[in-house]
């Protein structure tokens, strides 16, 4: 993984660590805690899991007076790292109403601390390289605590507003965009940071495409609902249509049908559904069965990188037709690190761009994205 070097690493560290707490500033003890679903983390645990993260692969290893702040958190906040131990269930986090809220508050000062002695007394490629993972990976929690916070309190019948972070933004460009035929590199190059799944840069030989310079709107999606897009099995792929179904879908998440009319809900409370706003929160079926209906197709995530310098791409994660693979010449990085990206490479559709919750430095148009469909 790439990184570059700096001489105030403590003082990016600490910028960093301190957003992850304001974006829980709002929150009472209670919200901390709450779990919806297997899928999501409670906020609690997001705050663990980041201090673990430096705790396990910075601290451990490489500060011979690190004394761990609790002998059992190493279990508690482990996500997926086989390579480092046992670990809780997932859907088990929302569980652990102790350790409390405080006293991660107080882990994660721990670890602050033993962090700045490290940094103080130990340099080189292995630590300045592991600091700035372990930065990119908290800010990838950031994304994700806000995304999870959502989907936990949406669930509370009244609406909590607790974060505004301007979710739907409704400019965007307009018409269509032509892609001529050519052989396209892909792929990470240059400096700064990138993860590992950016790598084994390539040609891809590509035929000419139209590309829509807008994102689908809200309106434009209530259409296709109108129409009895959800309905229309012929729109949808064979597993998407059996997850219609079986989850009884009609509209995208976080919408609500009220007065013959639509809501949907943010952080920042709920709210009218702007027609000109993009859509936002729904699955790779629904995207493609929408693209179906529309006579059109995602785009692969070769031609949306292919067509990324003419697109205003920053303001939507936004589902490809491609499913995660490893570009030619991909490494995995050796023990638990390499754990990060490539053991994922099965059953997840890559997702290119960025949203209103997406960290500075993490976009751009080679960052690969990838969910489950």
């Amino acid at each position: 993984m790439k990184q570059h070097h700096t001489s105030d690493g403590f003082q990016r560290y600490k910028a960093v660590r301190k957003h992850t707490e304001r974006l829980c500033s709002n929150l009472q003890t209670e919200d901390f805690v709450v779990q919806a679903s297997e899928e999501v983390s409670p906020t609690k645990w997001h705050l663990a899991h980041t201090t673990w993260f430096f705790e396990t692969f910075l601290l451990k290893p490489h500060l011979s007076s690190y004394t761990e702040f609790h002998p059992r958190y190493s279990y508690l906040f482990n996500s997926y790292y086989n390579a480092v131990g046992a670990r809780t269930h997932r859907f088990h986090r929302g569980l652990m109403t102790r350790p409390t809220v405080s006293e991660i508050m107080a882990y994660r000062a721990h670890v602050n601390q033993e962090m700045e002695i490290l940094l103080s007394i130990r340099q080189g490629e292995e630590i300045d390289s592991l600091l700035e993972l372990g930065i990119n990976h908290e800010q990838q929690h950031q994304e994700l605590l806000i995304t999870d916070l959502k989907y936990n309190l949406s669930y509370n019948p009244l609406h909590p507003e607790v974060l505004d972070i301007g979710e739907y933004l409704s400019e965007q460009q307009q018409g269509w965009e032509t892609i001529p035929e050519g052989a396209y590199e892909i792929g990470f190059s240059g400096d700064g940071f990138s993860y590992d799944n950016e790598h084994g840069r390539h040609k891809v030989l590509l035929e000419a495409f139209n590309i829509s310079k807008a994102l689908v709107t809200n309106g434009e999606y209530l259409e296709f609902i109108r129409a009895g897009g959800y309905q229309n099995v012929d729109l949808w792929l064979s597993d998407g249509w059996d997850w219609a179904k079986k989850n009884n879908m009609k509209h995208p998440l976080y919408w609500w049908e009220r007065d013959g009319g639509f809501q949907c809900y943010t952080l920042a409370g709920m709210k009218k559904l702007d027609p000109d706003a993009p859509v936002a929160h729904v699955s790779y079926y629904e995207a493609a069965a929408y693209a179906e209906w529309a006579g059109c197709r995602l785009p692969t995530e070769f031609q949306w990188e292919a067509a990324s310098d003419r697109l205003d791409w920053g303001q939507r994660w936004e589902w490809t037709n491609s499913a995660y693979l490893p570009y030619p010449r991909y490494q995995k990085a050796l023990g638990a690190i390499g754990e990060y990206n490539g053991k994922f490479m099965i059953n997840q559709m890559v997702l290119r761009g960025a949203s209103v919750a997406t960290p500075e430095g993490h976009s751009r148009s080679t960052y690969r994205n990838f969910f489950p469909p």
